[in-house]
């Protein structure tokens, strides 16, 4: 509606100069013909006997003699002693306008029965004593014919700038329709989702909608993985508590009250670290890499990797990171925390001495990533045939070391709700090396 109203001012207001510029011109042509009347009558002009003008009765147009012809002609001077009309203005008083300076011309326009133009023109003529003397010619037309001519090219306008109009309004319409047409599939598309028929966007999108449709499978993406989070996490919450709970069941079974108590503290706060974790574990955020808010990497894993050697520092391990100050991570802080946290301390629990954490920018063939993140260490490493089976919720690698056995299974969730990936591979020491990658541009700041 907006670009019709534009297009319809546009033209209009086209219109209105094409006719305001016609009859100027017009008007300036009946200007200067009226000019070409006083020129001719002061070419007929006589003297008397004095030197003084005097106009005869027959004049070269014929207009000027026959009534009512439409072309009049009037003349006064010698201070109102002298005083002359041409035939066709019999019966007929022209105004005669006073204080028009000699050799300048007045026309104007003169509304009445009979409408007018008139053209008013003052001059001296110098008499055979030499005296000047002071004329006023006023010659006036008949403004019907000119007005008419305005009237039918006004027609002539309005037909074809409107006709114009018309048939831009519908292209335009057309065009707009055409190029809206991709917003109404995706609403259409959206709807389908909204009742179940599809799982996402999936139409061939133009380029300007394609960032739109993307960050919308990326929240649907994101909505469907935050639901299976909960849910595994519920499971999770679940499976973990059964040994807690079997243990308190066997100590109220007993009779030892001591035992009892012992095992209700111990239990008690095992069981409140497991919902901690897993509620922690649950609420990643996962927004997508495309709509993730950027997380300073280097900060988090000085803070991890502080937190482990305090921890593990029974086993002194030389922790160095390769990690530039600069490195964002495409996500929010939380899930980076509850990520690194789970692969760093796999990687310090299972190394002997030594645990590097460095970025991979030509990784995986070049392809473009905003961060390629490795974590290696030196220690027994993970076997090839299980390191599909260790990224699974519940399972590991090794039954020796404690653990729940899900630390690495929901790092590669995180990473996944990003859109990346996690990978399971052997470092220079023999060890385990831990990849992560990230979609997209490289991050930095």
């Amino acid at each position: 509606m907006a670009a019709s109203v534009v297009l319809a001012a546009f033209l209009g207001l086209g219109a209105l100069a094409l006719d305001d510029a016609y009859r100027d011109s017009a008007e300036n042509a009946m200007q200067t013909q009226l000019m070409g009347q006083v020129y001719a009558l002061l070419g007929a002009a006589d003297t008397d006997s004095q030197g003084r003008m005097r106009l005869p009765q027959s004049l070269p147009d014929p207009r000027f003699s026959n009534p009512a012809s439409g072309l009049y002609a009037q003349v006064g001077g010698e201070k109102g002693s002298y005083h002359w009309h041409s035939p066709s203005a019999v019966g007929r008083q022209l105004p005669m306008p006073n204080g028009i300076p000699p050799g300048q011309p007045q026309f104007r326009y003169l509304p009445s029965s009979e409408p007018l133009y008139l053209l008013s023109y003052a001059l001296l003529w110098e008499d055979d004593s030499g005296a000047e003397l002071a004329y006023l010619f006023v010659v006036a037309e008949n403004a019907a014919p000119l007005q008419a001519r305005v009237a039918a090219f006004r027609k002539s306008i309005l037909i074809w700038l409107g006709g114009a109009a018309l048939i831009l309004l519908l292209v335009q319409g057309a065009v707009l329709r055409w190029g809206l047409k991709p917003l109404r599939q995706v609403a259409a598309d959206l709807r389908m989702i909204e009742i179940g028929e599809r799982g996402r966007l999936e139409g061939d999108y133009p380029r300007e909608l394609r960032r739109l449709t993307d960050g919308i499978n990326s929240m649907i993406r994101h909505s469907a993985a935050s639901r299976d989070r909960y849910r595994n996490s519920l499971g999770d919450l679940a499976h973990s508590l059964k040994t807690p709970l079997a243990v308190l069941q066997g100590a109220a079974e007993g009779e030892d009250t001591a035992l009892l108590r012992e095992a209700v503290s111990e239990q008690v706060a095992r069981m409140n670290d497991i919902v901690q974790y897993q509620l922690k574990s649950a609420a990643a955020a996962g927004r997508g890499a495309g709509l993730a808010q950027a997380t300073a990497l280097r900060p988090i894993l000085d803070r991890l990797i502080k937190t482990l050697q305090k921890v593990y520092q029974d086993k002194a391990i030389q922790c160095r990171c390769e990690v530039t100050a600069g490195t964002l991570f495409p996500g929010e802080s939380g899930d980076l925390m509850e990520c690194l946290g789970n692969i760093l301390e796999n990687a310090f629990k299972y190394a002997r001495n030594r645990v590097i954490v460095s970025l991979d920018r030509d990784a995986n063939g070049g392809e473009t990533a905003a961060i390629c993140l490795c974590v290696a260490d030196d220690g027994p490493g993970i076997p090839a045939s299980v390191r599909e089976r260790v990224l699974r919720r519940g399972e590991r690698g090794d039954q020796q070391l404690p653990g729940q056995g899900i630390g690495l299974s929901v790092a590669s969730e995180i990473v996944r709700l990003y859109g990346g990936e996690l990978e399971i591979g052997e470092s220079d020491w023999g060890g385990a090396v831990i990849r992560l990658r990230m979609p997209g541009q490289p991050l930095e700041h």
